[in-house]
């Protein structure tokens, strides 16, 4: 592992915070009603897991293209997730915005605007050779997915 900053890190940061910042103002209709109930221990490894995916994805230059190799297909698969969760935003922003359009699957992965990112951060842990990253995103994954599955299952919405 090497520190250095992170280009790619930046890119898949950005592509993550620029929908969920037009997200704050496109919430989907009672998103408050749901949100007022989530567990609070699934929020704080929430939390922290996306303070360290932050962090982490900023500071170690081993997340950058450092030519083509077989390894090289873990980052193209990322990318490619986070494309359709950019996709999953752009369907949900033109929706009539309801937590049926917020939780709709994407290809079959269930709550795919928690579950893609998770999944990309991942394969970028992998692309990265970083198990910090890796332990950060499976504790993001637990607090994210997991708030997302039970506002899903309270808002009784069907896959």
């Amino acid at each position: 592992m090497h520190f250095g900053f992170s280009y790619v890190g930046l890119a898949f940061i950005l592509m993550l915070m620029i929908p969920n910042l037009v997200w704050t103002k496109n919430q989907p209709k009672d998103y408050e009603n749901y949100a007022k109930n989530e567990n609070k221990v699934l929020g704080l490894f929430e939390r922290i897991g996306e303070a360290l995916v932050t962090g982490l994805l900023l500071i170690f230059s081993d997340f950058n293209f450092h030519g083509f190799t077989w390894w090289s297909l873990w980052l193209l698969a990322s990318f490619i997730l986070m494309i359709l969760y950019e996709i999953y935003w752009i369907r949900y922003f033109k929706s009539e915005k309801t937590m049926k359009d917020f939780y709709r699957s994407i290809l079959g992965i269930p709550v795919a605007g928690a579950t893609l990112p998770v999944l990309a951060s991942g394969m970028i842990a992998v692309y990265g050779k970083n198990p910090f990253l890796g332990a950060a995103t499976i504790i993001l994954g637990i607090g994210h997915i997991g708030i997302h599955l039970g506002h899903k299952k309270e808002a009784q919405i069907a896959d």
